[in-house]
C-alpha cells in the first residue's frame, strides 16, 4: 500500500523522499492549496491523486477525469504526480496540458468527462500550488467533499484499482477558444487592453479578443512564471493601476485583466477608472435583465448592496440572492436556483444557461462585458458606470490570521456583533439594521453603510470589505470601527492593503 501521509517533514532528508508530506490545512473549504515543498511534496501529491480517485469511487462517479495545469515553474510536475495517484486508483485521465481553470471545466462538457482536477495556485504568490476539483459538472467540490477527501488522504485510506489510463488531448486550447468565439460578433471596433500579469491567460485571452474583432493592446501577456511586475490578480491594486495607466496611454475603450488561472476578470473603464467587480456585476445584471427580465442573480456577501436596491433592477423584477463567498459556493447556488448568473467581488463571474454553462470563466466574462458595450453603442464604459447609483466601496482587504485560528476569530467577531445588536448598542453611531451571518458577518447600519468580516477560504487571512451609499467618510468610519473590533483579537495581523 502507498504510505500514509505525515504533516511535517524536513526537506533534503531520506524521509522527505520516501514519505508523503501533506499539511492538513491545505484542504480548504472548496479547493486545496499548499506551499509546495514546505507543506506538500510530490509523494503528497500522489497521495492526493489516490485519495481523489478513492473519493470518486465512493461517490459512484465514473472514474474518468480531465486535468490541466497553470503556468508555474512546478505545476507540470505536480500535475504528473497527481496523475500517477489517480491512475493508481483506476482513473482514466484526460490531460489537456497547459490550461486555464475554465478550460478544464469546459473539458468536462466537451470531452464528456464527469470529473475534473485542475492544478493551479490561482492568484496566489509563487510557491503556492493547489487543485480545483469537481465531479458533478458544472459545480466544484464544497466543504462536504473536501472534508471527506481530507479524511481519506490523511488516514491513507486509499483504494487502489486496475484500469487507470492516460490520454493527452492535443490542441485543446484551440477548441476552447473556438467555443468562446462561436456566434460572437461586435458591431463596432473596440480597443481593449488585455492585462494578464504574465500568467497563463496570456496564452489565450489576446487571441480570443482578436478573434471577436477587438484591437488588442497587450499588457504583460508574455508568459513568465516569475511574475516580474506583480501577481496576476485583477483584485490587486498594483495590477489595476497598471491597467489604468495603459488604458489612458493607449486611449482604449476598456481594460480587461485576468488572474493567474483565467477564471476571474477585472475591468478598468475608458478614463482609467478602476471598477470593482461587484459594480461590473451590477452593470452586467442591468444589461442582461433587459434580455431576461425577472432573472435571478446570485451575489457573494462581499458585494455591493446595489443588487438589491438599484431602481433599474427592481423595475425588471430582478431577484438578488446574497450568498457565501467562494467560487464553489456561488457556482453551486447558481445551479440550484437556476439563476441567470452569479457575481463575486473577487471577479469570479458565473454565466448560466442560456448565456453560459454555469462555471466561472474570465474570458467569457470579457466577452459579456464587450457585448454589453456593443449593445450600448452611444455609451462608453465610463458612461455605463456613471449611470449606477453612487456608493463608496473598498477593495478587498486581508489582515493576516493563521489558518489554525482564523475561524475562531471570526466566530468571536460574529458573537460580538450579535451581542451589540441584542443590547441595542450603536455601531458607528447608528443602530444596527441587519446582520447577515451566512458567511462570516456583514453588519449594516441604519443608513445602509455596511462592513464584512469573514475568513479567507484559501489563505491564512481574514477578509474585510466596507461600503457606504452615503459618503466616503462613512465608508472609512465603518472600516475603522470594524478594524477596532478585529483588533480585540491579538491573532489578527497586518493588512495586505487598506483604504
Amino acid at each position: 500500500m502507498f504510505p500514509t501521509p505525515v504533516s511535517d517533514l524536513a526537506p533534503n532528508t531520506y524521509a522527505y523522499e520516501t514519505t508523503p508530506l501533506v499539511k492538513p490545512t491545505g484542504f480548504r473549504e472548496y479547493d486545496a492549496r499548499w506551499l509546495f515543498e514546505k507543506e506538500l511534496n510530490l509523494m503528497g501529491v500522489q497521495a492526493l491523486g489516490l485519495g481523489l480517485g478513492t473519493l470518486l469511487h465512493e461517490m459512484g462517479v465514473p472514474l474518468e477525469l480531465a486535468t490541466g495545469h497553470d503556468y508555474r515553474a512546478y505545476s507540470a510536475s505536480i500535475k504528473l504526480a497527481l496523475i500517477t495517484g489517480l491512475m493508481a486508483a483506476g482513473v482514466r485521465v484526460h490531460d489537456i496540458g497547459l490550461a486555464l481553470s475554465p478550460m478544464a471545466y469546459f473539458a468536462q462538457f466537451a470531452l464528456d468527462v464527469p470529473a475534473v482536477a485542475m492544478v493551479t495556485a490561482s492568484h496566489n504568490d509563487n510557491g503556492w500550488t493547489g487543485v480545483k476539483m469537481g465531479a458533478q459538472r458544472p459545480v466544484t467540490f464544497g466543504p462536504v467533499e473536501m472534508t471527506r477527501l481530507k479524511e481519506i488522504v490523511l488516514a491513507g485510506a486509499f483504494r487502489s484499482a486496475e484500469g487507470g489510463s492516460y490520454r493527452y488531448v492535443e490542441n485543446f486550447g484551440a477548441r476552447y477558444l473556438d467555443d468562446l468565439a462561436s456566434g460572437v460578433t461586435l458591431s463596432r471596433k473596440l480597443k481593449v487592453v488585455a492585462a494578464c500579469g504574465n500568467g497563463t491567460a496570456g496564452a489565450f485571452a489576446p487571441k480570443l479578443l482578436e478573434r471577436i474583432g477587438c484591437e488588442v493592446v497587450p499588457l504583460d501577456t508574455e508568459l513568465d512564471y516569475n511574475f516580474p511586475h506583480y501577481n496576476p490578480n485583477p483584485e490587486d491594486l498594483h495590477m489595476l493601476h497598471a491597467m489604468a495607466d495603459k488604458v489612458r496611454e493607449s486611449g482604449a475603450d476598456v481594460g480587461l485583466g485576468f488572474d493567474g488561472d483565467g477564471d476571474r476578470c477585472g475591468v478598468v473603464d475608458n478614463t482609467g477608472e478602476e471598477i470593482f467587480a461587484d459594480k461590473i456585476g451590477v452593470m452586467l445584471a442591468r444589461d442582461l435583465s433587459k434580455l431576461h427580465p425577472g432573472a435571478t442573480f446570485v451575489v457573494d456577501v462581499k458585494s455591493t448592496g446595489l443588487f438589491a436596491t438599484d431602481p433599474e433592477l427592481i423595475s425588471r423584477n430582478v431577484k438578488a440572492d446574497y450568498w457565501k463567498t467562494g467560487h464553489s459556493y456561488i457556482k453551486r447556488r447558481v445551479t440550484e436556483l437556476k439563476a441567470l448568473a452569479g457575481f463575486e467581488k473577487s471577479g469570479h463571474f458565473f454565466f448560466n444557461a442560456p448565456v453560459g454553462r454555469g462555471y466561472d470563466d474570465g474570458l467569457l466574462t470579457a466577452v459579456h462585458v464587450l457585448q454589453m458595450l456593443d449593445r450600448n453603442p452611444g455609451k462608453s464604459m465610463s458612461d455605463l458606470y456613471a449611470a449606477l447609483p453612487k456608493t463608496w466601496g473598498s477593495p478587498t482587504m486581508s489582515p493576516h490570521c493563521a489558518d489554525e485560528t482564523k475561524y475562531g476569530v471570526v466566530d468571536k467577531v460574529i458573537a460580538r456583533f450579535q451581542k451589540m445588536e441584542a443590547d441595542g448598542v450603536a455601531f458607528t453611531g447608528q443602530k444596527i439594521r441587519d446582520l447577515v451571518t451566512v458567511n462570516g458577518v456583514r453588519v449594516t447600519t441604519a443608513d445602509g453603510t455596511w462592513g464584512l468580516v469573514r475568513a479567507s477560504s484559501n489563505k491564512p487571512e481574514l477578509v474585510v470589505v466596507v461600503e457606504s451609499p452615503v459618503s466616503e467618510a462613512r465608508m472609512r468610519e465603518m472600516f475603522h470601527a470594524v478594524d477596532a473590533v478585529l483588533r480585540e483579537n491579538p491573532e489578527v495581523g497586518a493588512y495586505n492593503q487598506t483604504i
